[in-house]
């Protein structure tokens, strides 16, 4: 069941799909909203709530991918990047790539992720 749940969590972030946009009642955050508050120089508030909000969307992924049953799609080697660089390299890819600017940001960020630290094909 987990399995399927990772599954389904996976392909919705990849596929932009964004029903719960569509529902007045339930407001996903925009790609364009996450780079508005990532871009520098940035306010005390708007630098928290995008450390926060891109650090949860990492964290959920690495909490919610079974290693043994879903191959990793974002391998970050070690020494790591700064978690600024990280950033500065999303909101470089956000504006890059408008057609993406009202896609889900969480699913977009997943993306990003997976693009800029892919892992080794075996």
């Amino acid at each position: 069941m987990k399995k399927v749940l990772v599954a389904l969590a996976t392909l919705a972030a990849f596929s932009g799909i964004a029903q719960a946009q569509q529902n007045a009642s339930v407001k996903v955050l925009s790609t364009q909203e996450l780079v508005n508050a990532c871009k520098l120089p940035a306010s005390p508030e708007s630098r928290s709530f995008c450390v926060g909000y891109s650090t949860a969307i990492y964290d959920t992924y690495l909490a919610t991918r079974h290693p043994q049953r879903a191959k990793p799609f974002i391998c970050v080697k070690q020494p790591a990047p700064s978690r600024d660089e990280v950033i500065a390299d999303f909101v470089k890819f956000g504006q890059d790539v408008p057609q993406l600017a009202n896609q889900p940001a969480s699913g977009v960020f997943l993306g990003f992720l997976a693009s800029r630290f892919p892992c080794a094909k075996k």
